[in-house]
């Protein structure tokens, strides 16, 4: 149990830790879940109609309604899943492209780049130093493979961690569901997807 002083402490800690308080850092925060979009979930006629025909083939054709609606949802999960992967996929071919998964800083601060964008774009006369340009702390990619494909995955581990959450979502939602079906009777055995 917690004291009079420790209440009081963390109450007077609550005040202070309110996040950002200015307008470019609330824009900012308000910005981050806005990542990859795996938090939004999938909807849209032709996800709706997937999930159907998915959902038909794991209860059956003649399935009581409970079974389909938990068959449904499997196969909610199931497609969420896919996407899932094709977003990991897609973070890996990125990186072996690009060699990296961001936009590489041209600049060393935003004020070098409001210099030169003074000079080249507004014509303004060199009154400071000229910009300096952002070194690129990456260093080159392989170009033979499999050193190439290695050294992406390396740079996207990241990322893929952070992924991580989602899958393991995905998966429980899924299973979940499929141990449901199956104590309602068991799946349909021509339903062979992961």
């Amino acid at each position: 149990m917690a004291s009079e002083k420790q209440i009081a402490a963390n109450r007077r800690n609550a005040e202070r830790s309110t996040g950002p308080r200015s307008v470019s850092g609330k824009k900012r925060a308000s910005k981050n879940a806005l990542r990859h979009g795996l938090s939004k979930p999938l909807v849209g006629p032709s996800f709706i109609r997937a999930a159907e025909d998915l959902a038909r083939g794991i209860a059956g054709d003649n399935s009581d309604p409970a079974r389909l609606a938990q068959a449904r949802m499997a196969a909610a999960a199931m497609l969420e899943l896919d996407r899932v992967r094709r977003i990991e996929v897609a973070l890996i071919e990125r990186a072996r492209a690009f060699g990296r998964l961001d936009r590489a800083k041209i600049f060393a601060s935003k004020a070098d780049e409001t210099i030169w964008v003074a000079l080249h774009f507004l014509g303004a006369q060199l009154r400071k130093a000229p910009p300096k340009f952002a070194d690129d702390d990456l260093p080159e990619m392989p170009a033979d493979e499999p050193q190439r494909t290695a050294e992406a995955l390396r740079r996207a581990l990241p990322a893929l961690v952070k992924l991580q959450r989602y899958q393991a979502r995905t998966v429980a939602k899924r299973d979940q569901a499929i141990r449901a079906i199956a104590l309602r009777g068991g799946l349909n055995p021509n339903t062979t997807r992961d």
